[in-house]
């Protein structure tokens, strides 16, 4: 690998955002209305930009599917009422122009950005706001077990058929331009959380024309809603096609904001990162997600742009106590003294990845500082799996094939380390290899004979709610680990406001559930572009919100 020196040399100083050091801004003054539609006569666009991928979405239905890929693409088509400034990382206004709470931090009033359309011509206003925020809310159980990939119970806690466990409480239209959301208990990170592509703004007509809740389309084994397949929103970009390894988007001549130079978007995807590699050198891709420490070195001797974001997830192998060997915290404790998180590191991730104690990034808010952390040692781990009576019982250990991730760049290789790793203490393990395309997702986050696998998790805003309440805000399919305690406390820092008490008490749940090893976390991963000399600038962001409209091309 080269060194950073060599590495600054190709790396662009200003690429690398420092945003998420800023904490969550909810009861703050709103901000004040940023620009409106133009009234100036804009260039047409007319670039077309090429972009690699490492997958292909499964499913363009954002308030459904949460994976990279899929998000990457409905960013671009759909907007929700709350942005994410690039230099702050604060909330800013979007399709809400600004906004105020009261009742302590229960109600939120949106005044709505008016003039804007759907790209179906429908209005945006008020009453498709709260359309958005039904459905949401009333996602029925059937549906909730074919697309494990909602966003809305991560957040708000749980569904219409359990309001008293919701945080959301009802949405109001109080005119055609103002909105008022109502929660069950303040939330501090309610408008940080809003910036999540899963609460971006459909179109009513077209949610309700492509059956939205109905999942009987089928694309490369994925289940979604006909709606899934031709999402419509008030983006700057709408679907014009969807093949079997690209997605194309056209600039949307409606667009209420500034449309930008880029008339074509090509998502192109290449789940190899070689190919990827190849496709940017072969001029046949203007720019990639997702480089490896393999492409780094070519890339550098090629000259190309390489933009790194800041590190904003986290890499983990996951334990499922619904398996019995287990339930063992001894058993547990022996998978993490037997993983060399520093061996992963220098193998497999970009430099200056951070080794990881805890599921918490350092630059957010309720980073515990002293985290207990067993540390590598082999010997003991192989007394504690004594102490724990393990007798060999076979593991199964579940890893995707044929992906990248920003949290992982190569899983096979990853797997095989650790494999090797688990194995050198006196772990059967039994490798699991499941296509990425095949349901891997849904596979280890649902109930099942999983006992070990590979994962992680990519922050979508600056708050450390984001990190441990999806994960172990409640028991769940991918750990089956319950700790009601961790869960009060959970629930309980949500509705604190930012200061010492709520940092102090994401550092206690940081420690329980580090002590506890549902999951070991590996590494706080550095992802990183590569960029041809055609692109001027690319608006790179940690949380991946990054819209095609602020891409700068060369002339």
């Amino acid at each position: 690998m080269p060194s950073s020196t060599s590495r600054r040399t190709v790396i662009k100083a200003g690429a690398v955002l420092m945003a998420l050091g800023v904490t969550s801004c909810t009861g703050m003054p709103a901000p004040s209305p940023t620009s409106g539609p133009s009234t100036s006569t804009p260039t047409e666009p007319e670039a077309t930009f090429s972009f690699g991928t490492a997958a292909q979405p499964l499913g363009l239905d954002p308030a459904l599917s949460n994976d990279v890929e899929s998000q990457r693409i409905t960013r671009q088509i759909l907007e929700g009422l709350v942005g994410v400034d690039q230099t702050t990382g604060k909330p800013t206004p979007l399709l809400a122009t600004e906004w105020s709470d009261s009742n302590e931090g229960r109600t939120y009033t949106f005044k709505l950005r008016t003039g804007v359309t759907f790209q179906d011509g429908t209005p945006f206003n008020a009453d498709a706001v709260c359309t958005n925020f039904n459905r949401w809310f009333a996602f029925p159980p059937e549906l909730r077990k074919q697309a494990p990939g909602s966003s809305f119970k991560g957040v708000f806690k749980a569904y219409s058929d359990e309001p008293g466990l919701s945080i959301f409480k009802s949405c109001t239209a109080l005119a055609p331009d103002t909105v008022q959301i109502d929660l069950t208990q303040r939330f501090t990170a309610f408008l940080q959380a809003l910036t999540l592509p899963a609460f971006a703004i459909a179109s009513p007509a077209a949610l309700a024309a492509g059956r939205a809740d109905i999942l009987d389309q089928n694309r490369g084994g994925q289940a979604m809603s006909a709606f899934a397949t031709n999402p419509v929103g008030t983006g700057p970009f709408t679907l014009a096609a969807w093949g079997t390894d690209n997605v194309t988007l056209a600039s949307n001549k409606t667009y209420w904001g500034d449309r930008g130079q880029i008339a074509t978007i090509n998502f192109l995807a290449y789940n190899h990162p070689q190919t990827r590699l190849q496709a940017l050198l072969d001029g046949t891709i203007d720019g990639y997600d997702a480089v490896t420490v393999g492409n780094f070195d070519q890339l550098v001797k090629r000259g190309k742009q390489i933009v790194q974001r800041d590190p904003f997830s986290v890499m983990y192998v996951g334990l499922n106590q619904d398996i019995p060997v287990l339930q063992n915290q001894k058993i547990r404790q022996a998978v993490e003294l037997a993983i060399d998180k520093e061996t992963l590191i220098r193998k497999f991730f970009i430099d200056n990845t951070a080794k990881a104690t805890q599921f918490v990034p350092p630059k957010i808010s309720g980073f515990n500082n002293e985290a207990p952390e067993l540390g590598h040692d082999p010997a003991k781990a192989k007394d504690y799996l004594k102490e724990g009576g393990y007798a060999g019982e076979e593991l199964k250990f579940y890893y995707p094939m044929n992906v990248t991730r920003p949290y992982l760049p190569t899983p096979e290789k990853v797997y095989a380390e650790l494999s090797r790793q688990l194995t050198a203490v006196g772990f059967n393990i039994k490798p699991v290899p499941v296509d990425w395309s095949d349901g891997y997702l849904q596979k280890v986050q649902s109930t099942g004979d999983h006992a070990l696998h590979i994962l992680g998790w990519n922050g979508s805003y600056s708050d450390a709610d984001n990190f441990v309440g999806p994960l172990f805000g409640e028991k769940n399919g991918e750990f089956g680990y319950q700790d009601p305690q961790v869960f009060s406390k959970i629930n309980r820092a949500r509705g604190l406001p930012d200061g010492k008490e709520r940092d102090e008490l994401y550092h206690t749940i940081n420690a329980q559930i580090a002590a506890t090893v549902p999951a070991v976390p590996i590494a706080f991963p550095i992802s990183a572009l590569a960029l041809s000399d055609r692109v001027l600038s690319y608006p790179a962001s940690p949380v991946l919100n990054e819209v095609f409209t602020k891409v700068q091309l060369k002339p």
